[in-house]
């Protein structure tokens, strides 16, 4: 069963970037992943802005990256970019953090004057670090993504659409990979 680590780079614990990852999440479990989920605002702060890469918790987050065959990396957008606490993360991790791993980039964000920051800003990070296989992300205007009082989370029909398309287009390379590597 391959391992996927679904990493929100938001700063609020009721984001929609957040609450979108954690919907995939639930998807890709039911495909057959074991999916570990992983909020950088819960890390602390003094170690991610003091750039402690000796810090327990920089340290347990860079193993699970180690041991995950694939990563979601979900960020809001603030000026056209991913987020600072995102990027404070990845600047703690090693260089080649991403070496032998699919990565599939999510954004969300006010405007889809945004969207192309996941191909100008993440992608190019994310294939610095190593990543075999970045799939093609996808962009969430903020206002397709609603969330119930009880939490449950609906994404606008046509945005859900592509959304799983690009999901389940990162569980096929996940799983097709993960048979290979096992047949090795």
């Amino acid at each position: 069963m391959p391992t996927v680590l679904s990493v929100s780079g938001s700063p609020s614990p009721t984001s929609r970037t957040g609450r979108l990852l954690r919907h995939l999440d639930t998807r890709l479990a039911g495909q057959g992943h074991h999916v570990i989920p992983l909020d950088v605002r819960t890390l602390p702060p003094e170690a991610l802005l003091g750039a402690d890469f000796g810090h327990p918790a920089i340290q347990a987050a860079a193993r699970l990256f180690e041991q995950a065959d694939g990563v979601v990396i979900g960020t809001p957008v603030y000026k056209a970019a991913y987020s600072g606490l995102l990027k404070t993360l990845l600047d703690l991790l090693p260089q080649y953090a991403l070496a032998g791993k699919a990565v599939l980039p999510l954004a969300t964000g006010g405007s889809p004057a945004h969207v192309l920051a996941v191909d100008y800003a993440l992608r190019p990070v994310l294939t610095s670090m190593g990543a075999d296989h970045v799939l093609p992300g996808w962009f969430v205007v903020d206002k397709h993504i609603t969330v119930a009082p009880d939490g449950a989370v609906t994404v606008q029909e046509d945005t859900a659409r592509e959304v799983y398309r690009v999901a389940d287009a990162f569980s096929s390379a996940l799983t097709a990979r993960h048979h290979v590597l096992a047949a090795a």
